[in-house]
């Protein structure tokens, strides 16, 4: 099995949950195949994600963030 970089399983995670998620139901779909990352990494992935315009990140409430994929 090849070991893709964080940032893919991440976004194609997105894209499995109907490209609108929380960053919460995110890290529980991930949990569920043992895919556990921390919250830094996490928000740094995002982060990535969104510079490269594939991704679109929203604060929802001060401990909840909505994320949803660009068309």
């Amino acid at each position: 099995m090849m070991n893709y970089p964080i940032r893919n399983i991440v976004f194609e995670r997105i894209k499995q949950l109907g490209g609108i998620t929380t960053d919460q139901d995110l890290v529980n779909s991930l949990s569920k195949d043992d895919i556990g990352i921390p919250d830094d990494e996490l928000n740094k992935v995002l982060l990535d994600l969104e510079i490269y315009g594939l991704i679109r990140v929203t604060w929802v409430t001060k401990d909840k963030k909505r994320i949803e994929l660009v068309n």
